[in-house]
């Protein structure tokens, strides 16, 4: 029997934290599932990319790092703002999956109480590979190149991220 897992997050953008997250969930289970959360966000600050954008990134940087994509199931879910029915939805969604992998409390909480193994997502320096940093650097025009893979560099450029993040982050409020 296929142990299949699933790890959902919003990769915003996918940087070397997650990539190195996927290979050592890898060494446990015989598929993953990535699941691309808030997928029907884009273009704000806080999700600035959007699902199909964040799964090429995501299956380049992959492809990159030498994983097996045959064992990598990347799919997109939308948001339901209704934390009760959230698992089940996941669900819907989903391949079938016995093993949940996150380092969020409240996933964590939801597939708990649903009956499903939750294990704790192994970060991997956390305080470096974080996507709110990375995006905040792209914004401020600080470096921010070496935190992503060198696949998901090259998709930001080719949709022009930086231009984006900029734009969005501008303001017609006058500063006082």
């Amino acid at each position: 029997m296929v142990k299949r897992g699933i790890l959902i997050g919003r990769f915003q953008p996918p940087h070397k934290g997650h990539v190195e997250v996927v290979k050592q969930i890898l060494r446990e289970v015989d598929e993953l599932i990535v699941g691309i959360g808030s997928a029907q966000e884009s273009h704000t600050l806080e999700n600035p990319f959007t699902a199909g954008e964040r799964m090429l990134m995501l299956s380049r940087a992959l492809v990159e790092a030498g994983v097996d994509l045959s064992k990598v199931h990347i799919i997109p879910i939308p948001d339901v703002n209704n934390h009760a029915i959230w698992v089940a939805h996941v669900v819907s969604l989903s391949p079938p999956f016995s093993v949940v992998y996150s380092g969020n409390p409240l996933v964590q909480r939801l597939f708990k109480e649903a009956g499903f193994e939750v294990r704790t997502l192994p970060m991997f320096k956390r305080r470096i590979y974080w996507g709110a940093e990375i995006r905040n650097r792209m914004i401020k025009g600080r470096r921010w190149e070496d935190l992503v893979p060198k696949a998901v560099l090259e998709v930001m450029q080719e949709i022009k991220a930086v231009e984006r993040l900029k734009d969005l982050s501008r303001t017609d409020y006058p500063l006082r």
